[in-house]
């Protein structure tokens, strides 16, 4: 159950995460800010989606060290901020050290994945949750990397930058809500080979993209496309997993999610097969665009809600209120 003192921290940060992203999008808006909309659904994660993933992870599958992910709480809300101040500054040491911060509670996140591994070794779900936490890690280093100007094996920007948000959503955010599906479905018996199998290849081809880019345009394509179906998958699968508690909305916006993403990675497959082929079918400045928008506030964020809220009512549901509204107010409000 979620704890009170752990409910009120995350809703302060989240609360802070989406003023300070609103104020970001007024500047991007305006053309103001020194950066563009990557940059923008970039900021979204580390302000808004971290601490919401974190919170759900906890619910999901705890930590062996909850130390970890205490700590890693006290310090998000500061190093988000500094993350947004770094892409304030031009690439260089000084917008690097900026991202320092918020490295350290990537690897305190990670730390306590890693560590709970052996924990949770019989259960894919919990395996998913723990294996998102060690992603967001490599998102990290991926930030320090580009916000240093370093161009690790001659990649430039913004390829650098959207590595880092490759594993920050469809590392991180992606493996947690199938962690978090799969774990709902073998608790309340709706678990399946099919489900079990969507969540094998949504945690394990991220890697396997990653690599693409670095060894073979086949690989990369491959992976591209196969994730992409991966993640078709995951959008039915968390539908037809959600329906068991029907008195929980998490419903409603597991089907905002699930449409979000099954548009994101149809956009996401012709960009990969254009890519190979030589064909500029999307353009990076649209891909991103569109890409952002859905992945961010059309999948990521609905997901988490929604699985927030599924989780909250099958614990309790006597206590989840009666109308709708209400009921996704409970995942702001987090009250035992």
């Amino acid at each position: 159950m979620l704890k009170a003192d752990s409910a009120l921290s995350t809703r302060r940060s989240i609360t802070v995460g989406i003023i300070l992203w609103t104020a970001v999008l007024a500047a991007v808006a305006a053309q103001k800010a020194p950066f563009g909309i990557i940059e923008l659904f970039f900021l979204f994660v580390p302000l808004v989606i971290v601490p919401l993933g974190l919170e759900l992870g906890a619910v999901v599958a705890p930590v062996r060290f909850a130390w970890t992910l205490n700590w890693a709480r006290v310090l998000q809300p500061a190093s988000a901020v500094l993350v947004v101040a770094a892409f304030c500054l031009p690439p260089g040491w000084r917008a690097g050290t900026l991202t320092l911060p918020w490295l350290v509670v990537c690897f305190l996140v990670a730390l306590g994945g890693l560590s709970s591994l052996p924990k949770d070794s019989r259960s894919l779900g919990a395996i998913a949750v723990n294996i998102s936490r060690i992603d967001l890690l490599v998102a990290g280093a991926w930030l320090l990397l580009s916000r240093l100007g370093i161009q690790p094996l001659g990649f430039r920007e913004p390829i650098v930058l959207l590595t880092a948000v490759h594993f920050h959503y469809t590392g991180f955010a992606t493996a947690l809500l199938a962690g978090s599906m799969l774990e709902f479905a073998r608790r309340h018996d709706r678990d399946s080979r099919a489900c079990s199998a969507v969540v094998g290849v949504v945690i394990s081809l991220p890697f396997v993209l990653a690599a693409g880019f670095v060894f073979s345009p086949a690989l990369k394509v491959f992976a591209a496309v196969f994730l992409s179906a991966g993640l078709v998958g995951l959008a039915v699968a968390q539908l037809w997993v959600g329906r068991v508690v029907p008195r929980s909305s998490g419903g409603m916006f597991l089907w905002i999610s699930s449409g979000a993403v099954a548009v994101a990675m149809t956009l996401a497959g012709i960009y990969a097969i254009g890519e190979f082929l030589g064909r500029n079918w999307l353009p990076v400045p649209l891909m991103a665009a569109t890409h952002g928008l859905l992945n961010s506030l059309g999948f990521a964020l609905p997901g988490l809600v929604g699985w927030l809220v599924t989780w909250f009512g099958a614990e309790q549901p006597a206590k989840l209120p009666a109308t709708r509204f209400n009921k996704a107010a409970t995942v702001w409000f987090l009250q035992d």
